[in-house]
C-alpha cells in the first residue's frame, strides 16, 4: 500500500509539472544569409512581442521562444524541425523564409501532428496540391502578390511582360502565375530568365530584359536577389525608364532603405502591410524599432500576428494539442495590426486585405522610413484564388 501511494503521488507530481511545463515556440529563420534582412533577429523579436501581449502566459503556463539559423538549406531546417518536436517539445514553428525550407519544415510537422505556423512563405504550394492539416500560410501567396501587380499593368495597356526569376519553388510559383494571368488577360508573355539563388551578377539577364520588347519586366525575387536585380537595372537604365516599366513582386521596406528612394522612386509593389498604414501598425511598428534599430518588414508583421492568433487560439481552446488549436483558429474572428478582415479558410491560407503600394518620390517622403504610398486596398476575397479553384485535398475533403 505505501508503495503504491508513493507510486500515485510521484504520479501525480509528474501530471502537475507537465502541466506547468512552457508552451515552446520555434523560430526558424536565415539568421546569415540572402534573407537574413526580412527574417533574421527581426523575426525572433516579432515572436516575443506576441508573446509579450498575450502577458507571457497561455492555459496559465509559460511562454518560452528558441530559435535557430536554417541557413536557407532545406535539410537544416529539417532536421531542426525534428530535434525540436522530438526532444525539446516545441508546440509550434514560426518563421522559416524560403519555400525551400518551409516545404521541408512541413513535412516534419505533418509526420508529427505539430503545428508550422508558415508566417514567411510565399509559394502557392502551400496552400494547392501540397497543403497539410498542419501548416498554416499567415502571408500573402504568390497568385495574391502576382494578381494585384499584374492587375495594375493591365490595366494601363501594358500587355507584353518578361520575368527574372529565382530558380527555386518561390520563384517559380511567382512566374508561373504572373504568366497565366497576362496571358488571361490577353497579354503575352515575350520571355523570362532564371537566376540562382544569391547570384552575384545581374548584367545579362537585365540586358536580355532590355532587349525583349517587354512593356513590362517583373521580378519573381527576393531579399538580396532583389536588391541586386533593382541595383543592375539602375546601372544599365532599366529602372526609371520610359519605355520600359519594372516591378517587383515582393519588396520589403529594408530593401527601399538599402537601395535608396532616388533609386526606387515610382516602383510598384504588393504588400500585405506598411509599418505607416495606421496608428495601430505605427504604435507596434515602434516597440519593434526600439529593439531592431530599423522598422519591420511585413514578413516580421507577419510573424507576430501569426504566433499571437495561434496563442489566442490555443487558450480559445483550452487545449495545446495542434488539432484543437487550428480548429480554434479557423473557428475565430482574426484581426490584429497585420491581419485586417480575416479569417483562416479549410485550406490553412489566412485571407486578408493586402494593398498596392508605389515608392514615394525623395521630396514626398516626410520623416525617416517613410517610403510607400497605398494605391489601392485589395479586399481579401479579390486578392486570393478562389476556393473552387483550390486543388488542395482538404478543400475536396471538407466540400
Amino acid at each position: 500500500m505505501a508503495a503504491a501511494g508513493m507510486l500515485m503521488a510521484a504520479g501525480l507530481a509528474q501530471a502537475q509539472g507537465s502541466s506547468q511545463a512552457p508552451i515552446k515556440i520555434g523560430v526558424i529563420a536565415d539568421m546569415s544569409s540572402v534573407y537574413q534582412g526580412n527574417s533574421g533577429p527581426g523575426a525572433v523579436v516579432a515572436v516575443k512581442l506576441a508573446v509579450e501581449d498575450m502577458g507571457g502566459k497561455v492555459l496559465g503556463r509559460p511562454i518560452e521562444v528558441i530559435s535557430a539559423d536554417h541557413q536557407t538549406k532545406p535539410d537544416i531546417a529539417a532536421a531542426i524541425a525534428r530535434r525540436w518536436f522530438d526532444v525539446e517539445g516545441v508546440h509550434a514553428i514560426a518563421d522559416v523564409v524560403s519555400s525551400g525550407t518551409s516545404l521541408a519544415v512541413s513535412a516534419v510537422a505533418r509526420e508529427k501532428k505539430r503545428v508550422f505556423l508558415a508566417s514567411n512563405a510565399a509559394s502557392s504550394a502551400f496552400n494547392m496540391e501540397q497543403c497539410s492539416p498542419y501548416t498554416v500560410q499567415w502571408r500573402s501567396d504568390t497568385y495574391a502578390q502576382a494578381k494585384a501587380t499584374a492587375r495594375k499593368f493591365l490595366e494601363s495597356g501594358a500587355t507584353k511582360w518578361f520575368t527574372i526569376a529565382a530558380d527555386y519553388n518561390f520563384g517559380h510559383a511567382l512566374e508561373r502565375e504572373i504568366g497565366e494571368m497576362v496571358v488571361a488577360a490577353g497579354g503575352r508573355m515575350v520571355g523570362g530568365v532564371r537566376h540562382p539563388v544569391g547570384a552575384s551578377d545581374f548584367s545579362s539577364y537585365i540586358l536580355q530584359a532590355q532587349q525583349s520588347g517587354a512593356q513590362v519586366v517583373a521580378l519573381a525575387n527576393a531579399g538580396a536577389d532583389m536588391v541586386n536585380s533593382l541595383k543592375a537595372a539602375s546601372e544599365f537604365g532599366l529602372l526609371g525608364s520610359s519605355k520600359q516599366k519594372m516591378t517587383s513582386m515582393l519588396v520589403f521596406i529594408t530593401d527601399v532603405h538599402a537601395l535608396g528612394l532616388k533609386t526606387m522612386q515610382g516602383l510598384v509593389v504588393q504588400s500585405d502591410w506598411e509599418w505607416n498604414l495606421d496608428e495601430k501598425s505605427r504604435a507596434w511598428a515602434q516597440r519593434y524599432f526600439k529593439q531592431m534599430g530599423s522598422m519591420p518588414t511585413m514578413t516580421h508583421a507577419s510573424d507576430y500576428s501569426a504566433v499571437l492568433q495561434y496563442l489566442k487560439a490555443m487558450e480559445k481552446a483550452g487545449s495545446d494539442k495542434a488539432e484543437d488549436v487550428l480548429a480554434a483558429m479557423r473557428g475565430m474572428k482574426i484581426e490584429d495590426m497585420y491581419a485586417r478582415n480575416a479569417k483562416l479558410r479549410e485550406d490553412n491560407l489566412l485571407i486578408h486585405d493586402t494593398y498596392l503600394m508605389e515608392v514615394k518620390k525623395p521630396e514626398e517622403s516626410k520623416e525617416p522610413w517613410d517610403y510607400y504610398k497605398v494605391v489601392d486596398t485589395i479586399p481579401g476575397d479579390k486578392s486570393f484564388r478562389p476556393l473552387t479553384e483550390s486543388k488542395c485535398p482538404l478543400v475536396a475533403k471538407s466540400n
